[in-house]
């Protein structure tokens, strides 16, 4: 969570160098050789103005600020930003942090970082974020949204951020983890910065182990100055280094692991990938089309089965199928209307004379509105526009009231099938599984619903 230059990860080599001081400890030792200064630690800061407008020292600036530790508000902060992250394409986390505190340290490339490792680490280390004060604190309900929903705490960038880390000392040795970006910006083009050395002298002070943690997949979710798009967000936990690391190494740790993160290939399966580049394109619309006109005349096979397979294939093409499909759909009824009109009948495998007497009879009824029920009674759309040119249905009332019936459901089944990819999208090797459970699938309905209209 940065804003800019990320407070965290610069409070030591801007405005947080250590004064002269009282306060003495091991910690204290280890955090002076870190800084480059010996014998020298922070002093009490006198109270300053925040970017807020409010008077503030060490104490009330980031103690009073230090977000809930209550396993359960963690837990379901977790449980939010996995659940947001599922369904923009997925979180997937590899590696675990070690028993007691530690500050983890990560690349940064984009906000949605902090949703990644939110999600990512576990609820009973509590992660608290370090940002920046004087833009995530810099009003109430931003530094409310900030703290509860990620578990933020300010740090000041323009003197006394030093202090703001420190104080969560007591955290880090009681089990919880404190998460920093080193860099002190989002990158723009996957490269790590050089990194700052307040992370580790916050782990010097506490005694606790340093982190790396590589993030992949976060730069195209929400690129720096971009959209949110969906992309599969992965994050790599690598082996604690110890508190005394020096930042060039604490660097290569994480540049090792964002790059074998990003390297790792997505599995994937040849067929899915044949299907999509068949459904994004114009052959794709083509089928798309003819099959559900086809359907709407005699084809026994619903064109849902088709956008089964093709929007989970391609969720980008969702959209264009599932309207080509109704379209093909409206076009086929319009020709079987003026068809059985006439007194044409064609073939209709898979349906049942119970079936053409009772839509025969709501049509004779309720006229066009009849065809509401298709989506939800399991009669095939070809049948009641078979039956509306019997019952001299008027063209115009059929096809205004075809387009509602089908389109709701055309689109629904459609749209909702390009979510399961999505949601499922780490799982894409598995392709040729899910064709065969959507076919068996398809099949047995479709038995019991022809046997129920028997």
């Amino acid at each position: 969570m940065s804003d800019g230059k990320d407070a965290a990860a610069t409070a030591v080599d801007r405005g947080g160098e250590p004064t002269e001081g009282t306060r003495t400890s091991a910690g204290g030792a280890a955090r002076a050789v870190a800084v480059g200064r010996t014998g020298a630690a922070p002093a009490p800061r006198t109270p300053r103005a925040t970017a807020a407008g409010k008077t503030t020292g060490r104490a009330d600036d980031a103690r009073s600020w230090a977000p809930p530790r209550s396993g359960l508000a963690s837990a379901l902060r977790r449980a939010l930003w996995w659940c947001v992250l599922t369904l923009t394409g997925g979180v997937e986390r590899r590696g675990r942090l070690p028993r007691g505190g530690c500050v983890v340290v990560a690349n940064h490339a984009s906000h949605a970082d902090t949703a990644a490792l939110l999600a990512a680490l576990d609820a009973r280390h509590a992660p608290a974020i370090g940002a920046a004060a004087d833009y995530w604190f810099a009003s109430r309900w931003r530094s409310r949204i900030c703290r509860r929903l990620a578990a933020g705490f300010p740090v000041r960038r323009t003197g006394g951020g030093l202090d703001d880390l420190l104080a969560m000392t007591d955290d880090l040795r009681a089990g919880r983890a404190v998460v920093l970006f080193p860099e002190g910006t989002r990158g723009a083009d996957g490269a790590l910065g050089s990194f700052h050395r307040g992370a580790l002298v916050l782990a010097a002070e506490a005694g606790v182990p340093v982190v790396p943690v590589g993030i992949a997949g976060t730069d195209r979710l929400l690129p720096k100055h971009g959209r949110l798009r969906a992309s599969l967000v992965r994050v790599r936990i690598g082996a604690p280094l110890p508190p005394s690391v020096t930042p060039d190494a604490a660097r290569d740790a994480v540049a090792r692991l964002h790059r074998r993160t990003s390297a790792e290939a997505l599995r994937d399966s040849t067929v899915r990938r044949r299907v999509a580049a068949v459904a994004a394109g114009r052959w794709g619309l083509l089928i798309a089309f003819v099959w559900a006109f086809a359907e709407a005349l005699s084809w026994p096979l619903m064109p849902e089965l088709l956008l089964g397979a093709a929007c989970f294939a391609a969720p980008a093409a969702a959209l264009r199928l599932s309207a080509t499909a109704l379209a093909g759909s409206l076009a086929g009824s319009l020709l079987a209307l003026e068809l059985a009109g006439f007194g044409f009948a064609l073939p209709a495998p898979l349906t049942t004379d119970r079936m053409r007497v009772e839509v025969g009879h709501a049509l004779s009824v309720r006229g066009a509105d009849a065809v509401a029920q298709q989506p939800w009674n399991g009669v095939p759309f070809k049948v009641y526009a078979a039956e509306a040119g019997r019952a001299e249905v008027p063209r115009d009332d059929w096809l205004a009231a075809a387009a509602a019936a089908r389109g709701s459901r055309t689109l629904t089944v459609g749209l909702a099938f390009a979510a399961l990819g999505v949601l499922l999208r780490r799982y894409r090797r598995f392709y040729p599984l899910y064709l065969g459970l959507l076919g068996a699938g398809f099949t047995v309905g479709l038995s019991l619903i022809v046997a129920g209209w028997r």
